[in-house]
């Protein structure tokens, strides 16, 4: 059978200053434009974390930054 393990990892929104989403009261997100630079940090993120082993399951932005759910393949 196999079995996972699973990690969330959160990164503060100074890390994607120029990262544009908007956040409505209701603390509902969406992105709006995201310059070059911005992906190539996201790319490179999800890049470290791939050569790990971990695959990215979801993506979640909200105000204070980004919160990302990994999982991969549990070591026996």
């Amino acid at each position: 059978m196999q079995r996972f393990e699973y990690a969330i990892t959160k990164h503060e929104a100074e890390r994607f200053k120029h990262l544009v989403y908007f956040c409505s009261e209701a603390g509902m997100c969406s992105l709006d434009e995201v310059p070059g630079d911005q992906m190539v940090m996201l790319a490179a993120l999800l890049n470290e974390k791939g050569e790990e082993g971990w695959e990215l399951i979801q993506v979640s932005f909200g105000k204070g930054g980004v919160m990302a759910f990994w999982k991969r393949e549990a070591q026996s």
